[in-house]
């Protein structure tokens, strides 16, 4: 049976949900597992050394991004959603390092804030619409 996710992402955490089809002749809704990945920057409490100095390490993203990209392990399918710049760079990040997921990445959109319940909606609908679930 097919498997679809998608990943609400920003900077500080992913939300991936795994939206698994109903079987057909079934009416039960789809089965959904959710899981939260937080950046590294909001795990651990970093003070800056010195005045205007950042306060992320440049490896922060990277790894962040690499644990999102292992959560998607076994999917068929992939929408990346988020309200800013932050799913640009996990999928450029998707195409320069994981070369089978990017080709799995079936879209990206921009949403604002949407609740958990809107994300699977918004993912079914899609995928329903573009006859791939």
């Amino acid at each position: 049976m097919p498997t679809h996710a998608v990943i609400w992402i920003d900077h500080q955490e992913a939300r991936v949900f795994h939206v698994h089809p109903e079987t057909a002749g079934h009416a039960q809704p789809e089965a959904i597992d959710e899981t939260t990945i937080l950046s590294p920057q909001h795990r651990i409490h970093r003070h800056p050394k010195g005045r205007g100095e950042a306060k992320d390490h440049p490896e922060d993203a990277t790894r962040f991004f690499h644990e999102v990209a292992r959560s998607l392990d076994g999917t068929d399918a992939v929408l990346i959603v988020g309200p800013s710049s932050a799913k640009l760079e996990f999928l450029r990040y998707v195409q320069d390092h994981d070369k089978k997921l990017h080709a799995r990445v079936v879209g990206s959109e921009t949403v604002d804030h949407p609740t958990d319940r809107e994300i699977v909606a918004h993912a079914r609908r899609y995928f329903k619409g573009s006859d791939r679930m």
